[in-house]
């Protein structure tokens, strides 16, 4: 785009622990912003191109406020223009605004203070367009796994809860031994039979615990430790994370932002702890002198070539178009790991429902041999 800036404020510490402690909700959780990123995609596009057509800011917030459906969407546009009428600049009304993160705020700085604001817009446009298509490209690969899972616990807690006390009933009456794998499958159905609420209750306390140590510090560090662990998942959930990472990047260096001053907008916008934290000493270890490669080859937490391409952006000049580059690689794989991961899961999930129905329906049946000859 090139953009010249080169003083550029960083965030005060209230409006960091707001971004840290809210922003990758937006990415991969049950409860969304009310302001999503498919809106902002919508408001970013629709105030570029005003803009550009040379529409005043004020007169642009009133078109683009009578077009939104959503009256939640209208009225916070509308705030965001009485701000204006009051004196603040965009970037201030952003600030203000709990619904917008540190980088729109800086981004749309940028643009005021250079005079670019309608690039900076169709900028902003084009990072919810890409954050909204990998979302698109999650829900696709991870939907049907989920729907084929509660299925089969549903299935599973269906055959437990009714079918199985038929069969116990018949062989109480017959007086027929049971096997130990039927057995254990009777106990497994008294137990869920007996205390179907107890169990209910517990899962509501479980979900509404989880809920309450989502905004603590130690869950926020535990989760990130343990979604690496992940077998298969994880790297495709550090993967999501490194996208998000260079995206941003590309935009900010674009802008001609300082590879510093960009890690330290990106380390505020990501709650991802260990690239959180990762990116807190890298950027130490630039200010101190280090170079940029050098410093990202001590965490394992990015992979080989990454570094080598970091490398040649130092040497070459070209930040920007390295951290594209990454970009668009780590998009494309993954897209291709989603299909696989899918498949995959599709056939373990399937594999496991079948195991799971079939020793139900073995250990009922066993106990129908003994019946049959008890009978003859």
């Amino acid at each position: 785009m090139g953009i010249k800036f080169e003083n550029i404020s960083t965030p005060n510490d209230a409006r960091k622990k707001e971004v840290r402690t809210s922003f990758l909700n937006k990415e991969i959780t049950l409860f969304g912003n009310p302001f999503s990123n498919k809106s902002k995609e919508q408001f970013y596009a629709e105030l570029s191109v005003l803009l550009n057509s040379g529409v005043n800011l004020k007169r642009s917030l009133d078109l683009i406020a009578e077009m939104q459906r959503k009256e939640k969407d209208k009225k916070l546009i509308d705030e965001l223009s009485v701000e204006i009428v009051g004196g603040s600049s965009l970037s201030e009304a952003l600030e203000k605004n709990k619904n917008f993160t540190s980088y729109e705020y800086q981004a749309i700085k940028i643009g005021e203070q250079t005079g670019q604001l309608h690039k900076i817009a169709e900028d902003l446009r084009e990072y919810f367009n890409r954050k909204n298509e990998l979302k698109r490209q999650l829900v696709s690969s991870l939907s049907y796994p989920i729907i084929v899972l509660i299925l089969a616990i549903f299935v599973v807690f269906f055959m437990l809860r009714y079918v199985v006390p038929m069969f116990v009933d018949i062989f109480e009456q017959n007086r027929v031994e049971l096997p130990w794998l039927t057995q254990q499958i009777v106990k497994l159905s008294n137990l869920v039979t007996g205390n179907g609420l107890v169990i209910l209750f517990g899962l509501i306390v479980l979900a509404i615990a989880l809920k309450w140590a989502s905004g603590t510090q130690w869950y926020y560090k535990l989760i990130g430790r343990l979604q690496l662990k992940i077998p298969v998942l994880g790297n495709y959930l550090k993967k999501i994370y490194l996208i998000q990472f260079t995206q941003a990047m590309a935009l900010l260096t674009n802008a001609k932002i300082p590879v510093v001053t960009g890690i330290h907008l990106v380390r505020g916008m990501i709650r991802f702890y260990p690239l959180e934290r990762t990116l807190e000493a890298v950027e130490k270890d630039i200010i101190q002198g280090e170079k940029l490669n050098d410093s990202f080859a001590k965490h394992p937490l990015y992979d080989k070539k990454m570094i080598a391409l970091l490398k040649v952006a130092e040497e070459t000049n070209q930040t920007e178009y390295i951290f594209q580059k990454l970009y668009n690689q780590y998009s494309t794989e993954i897209k291709y790991k989603g299909q696989i991961i899918t498949t995959v899961f599709n056939f373990m999930l399937t594999l496991f429902v079948g195991v799971i129905v079939g020793i139900i329906l073995v250990a009922m049946y066993l106990p129908m041999f003994k019946l049959s000859s008890v009978i003859g």
